[in-house]
């Protein structure tokens, strides 16, 4: 019967042969999940038989990675914010550089009473401002009801006071709803859907991803839309693909409704997160 040890051993060398990226940390995620242990749980186990009943899981998984399939979909989780979200095919998996989204929000409206998250997916967004602003009413918005039914399940186990809308972006709330409004949209460009890693591509959904031919589709709405569902003086804070800053600062110049935008850098320099705050008193169009 393979050992525990040589069983991660094979699974490293299958992983790495199929172009995993990280193939040693995903092949101990899957034979601990396999084995219902922890990643420090296969290391003390390695000298221990590798059951059949082990044996027969850890193949289906490492398979399925193997075709590249995201090790979050296959274990059924992802930690953002410090909390385990439930994540599959149905939305996109949350990344640790979308916490500068939560963190920026946090800066520039400490006080928001009124939040939205527009395209919540698993609600990673909503319920970590949910956690982080308990006075505040929280709700997350997507037109994929599939979705919804992922954030829901999240937002049931992390925060259960916020709500869940179905409505496509920001046309279908109130004048003036929100303080703060958040977003993490889709911003690839169609040249560059393709060039993604097969992960990415193949696997998580493509209409959570793709902003149009020059990734900026969705986001035009979003600037475009969202002072109308703004109070004045509240704040939209959003995400934005690298490379996007400038254009997406000529579109904020473009909207009177809006002051000039701030942005923020994430760990690699990149600007990643852009925070513009709604006028006060009256605007017109010239």
């Amino acid at each position: 019967m393979t050992g525990v040890g040589a069983a991660l051993a094979a699974a490293i060398e299958r992983l790495g042969t199929a172009g995993v990226p990280e193939p040693r940390p995903d092949a101990e995620v899957l034979l601990a999940r396999a084995l219902g242990t922890s990643r420090a749980g296969v290391i003390t186990r390695a000298r221990e038989p590798l059951s059949p009943e082990a044996a027969a899981r850890l193949e289906r998984l490492l398979a399925r990675r193997a075709a590249r399939e995201p090790v979050h979909y296959l274990i059924g989780e992802r930690e953002f914010w410090s909390l385990p979200f439930t994540v599959d095919a149905r939305v996109l998996i949350p990344r640790p550089e979308t916490e500068l989204l939560v963190e920026t929000a946090l800066v520039v409206a400490p006080a928001a009473r009124r939040v939205l998250d527009l395209g919540t997916g698993s609600g990673a967004i909503a319920a970590a401002l949910a956690r982080a602003l308990p006075a505040a009413r929280v709700w997350g918005c997507d037109l994929d009801r599939d979705a919804l039914a992922v954030a829901r399940e999240n937002f049931a186990r992390h925060a259960p006071q916020v709500g869940c809308v179905a409505a496509d972006l920001a046309a279908a709330f109130r004048a003036g709803a929100f303080d703060l409004v958040v977003s993490n949209p889709p911003y690839v460009s169609d040249a560059e859907l393709d060039t993604l890693d097969p992960e990415v591509r193949d696997h998580e959904p493509r209409a959570a991803l793709g902003g149009g031919p020059d990734g900026l589709m969705v986001i035009r709405r979003l600037i475009a839309e969202v002072p109308h569902a703004l109070a004045a003086g509240g704040w939209l804070v959003m995400e934005i693909g690298a490379g996007q800053s400038g254009a997406v600062a000529e579109l904020v110049a473009a909207e009177e409704r809006w002051l000039q935008p701030r942005l923020w850098r994430d760990h690699a320099g990149t600007e990643r997160v852009v925070a513009v705050e709604r006028r006060r008193g009256e605007w017109t169009r010239s």
